[in-house]
């Protein structure tokens, strides 16, 4: 099947990112700040210093980590019906935002920092919404202990969708083993969530080239529980990484191909997925900047290099209002820079609902990048090139000058070949404003009255609850 992608290195240039990235492992090697994961390095083969916890990875290592990484990966969910499979064929499956500490009351407007209570409604909202193919844990629990905060945003998470759950906050071991743990109740244990991975992780190593111990240590935990990891390098052209683009790529390729050896020494055979979240930095405010003309380069860049490994990848993302105005806010070359970046080829995306570079989530906001995505989205449809489809009988049966429009073929296959947009959804793209934003929020409003996602057993949410209480005692006796 046809399915139009962007590219963007030449072989030779491809091959040059590859070979730099060994030479970073084996000269500059990562900091890991761990001493259980530097001893597991150093017995696997890897130059360690444990001084200055670094770790000198060698080829070898590497070449070992990728013939045991599984090449594709099943995303399981409470209901089987939405399982998916990645690599993705054509359209990437594609994610709320994540891990937003504020949001906008629906009804008031009025903007608070988030509480358990919006992440059921906002994860309620996303359940409803068929463009969101699965959930990030996409707000943070403000109103509960910080160092228990993401335990229950997985734990609000899964009772408020049945589709795929994936946790982007991991703070240590045990919060792993306690994630892992709230997903065995959901799954119906260990087994069965090793079977079927109904929850997966973002872990983020710090750029350039360092694991710190939490999350580290974190990441080991789950990979040992057969749970998907998201080895999601977040280097910043210019300011964690090279700023050139080349130097960003080498970069993100070194970190993930580190990430991918830690994993698969602790748990070989574990699934593992290639990511990034990179931009170049913006030199005027220092955030990432997801609308850069680069974003673009470095996500198709790094697409090339999962390909290469034949690794399962999520490389760019869907949504994410740069600023704080919910609709349509961003300019032509803006939106272009994002939509390009989703072309790479990408198996997975994120962002929709997102605001404020994605420290603010959006009820309104994550309506109308749904609909909008629904349209973009068939941009990567696949398109079938056989004998068949170019029909060289019906141009025989037409004849020199004459038209189609009025052929049998045309009719019979006209509305699987062509995608008809939504007119409502094109007046809302079409103004570049908020004008569309209340009718958003009558759509949310409606959703979630009449939406309702089956709960989970009672005596699954009393243990779950009850885990995350011993969770918290735990720590007030430390």
């Amino acid at each position: 099947m046809a399915v139009l992608r962007t590219t963007f290195l030449e072989k030779e240039e491809e091959d040059l990112v590859h070979e730099e990235s060994l030479r970073c492992l084996r000269e500059i090697g990562v900091m890991v700040r761990s001493p259980s994961v530097l001893t597991m390095l150093a017995k696997a083969g890897a130059d360690v210093d444990s001084k200055r916890e670094v770790a000198r990875i060698p080829e070898s290592m590497v070449k070992d980590a990728l013939r045991r990484a599984p090449k594709r990966i099943r995303y399981c969910a409470r209901d089987p019906e939405h399982d998916f499979e990645i690599p993705a064929r054509s359209i990437p499956f594609t994610a709320t935002n994540g891990l937003a500490v504020h949001i906008a009351d629906l009804e008031t407007g009025v903007d608070h920092s988030s509480t358990r209570e919006d992440i059921a409604r906002f994860t309620r909202l996303a359940d409803a919404l068929d463009p969101v193919d699965y959930c990030w844990t996409s707000l943070t629990a403000t109103d509960v202990p910080e160092m228990s905060h993401a335990l229950h945003e997985v734990w609000g998470t899964f009772q408020n969708t049945v589709k795929h759950v994936e946790s982007i906050s991991v703070i240590s071991a045990e919060d792993a083993r306690m994630q892992v743990a709230l997903a065995a109740l959901v799954a119906g244990g260990r087994e069965e969530l090793r079977k079927r991975p109904i929850l997966s992780v973002v872990s983020c190593p710090t750029a350039p080239l360092v694991f710190n111990r939490g999350p580290l240590e974190a990441q080991v935990e789950f990979a040992r529980a057969g749970v998907p990891v998201l080895s999601m390098s977040m280097s910043l052209g210019g300011m964690t990484s090279p700023v050139t683009v080349a130097g960003t790529l080498a970069n993100i390729n070194a970190e993930n191909l580190a990430s991918l050896v830690i994993d698969q020494v602790v748990a070989p055979g574990s699934p593992h997925v290639y990511t990034s979240d990179s931009t170049p930095v913006d030199m005027r405010t220092g955030y990432i900047d997801y609308s850069a003309t680069e974003t673009p380069f470095v996500a198709a860049g790094a697409m090339q290099m999962a390909r290469r490994y034949g690794l399962p990848c999520m490389v760019a993302g869907w949504g994410i209002t740069l600023g704080t105005r919910i609709g349509l806010a961003e300019s032509f070359s803006e939106v272009t820079a994002m939509a390009l970046s989703v072309l790479s080829g990408t198996d997975l995306s994120a962002g929709m609902g997102g605001m404020d570079h994605a420290k603010g989530g959006s009820y309104e906001q994550l309506v109308i990048d749904a609909a909008v995505w629904e349209h973009f989205r068939a941009f990567m449809r696949e398109v079938s090139v056989t004998e068949e489809t170019i029909a060289l009988d019906v141009t025989r049966q037409v004849g020199h000058g004459n038209t189609f429009l009025k052929h049998m073929h045309t009719a019979r296959n006209f509305r699987k070949e062509l995608f008809f947009r939504n007119p409502k959804t094109l007046a809302w793209e079409a103004t570049l404003s908020d004008r569309m934003v209340p009718e958003a929020r009558e759509v949310a409003r409606r959703l979630l009255r009449d939406h309702e996602v089956p709960a989970l057993d009672a005596d699954v949410r009393k243990e779950g609850d009850a885990l995350i209480r011993e969770f918290e005692a735990k720590l007030l006796l430390a």
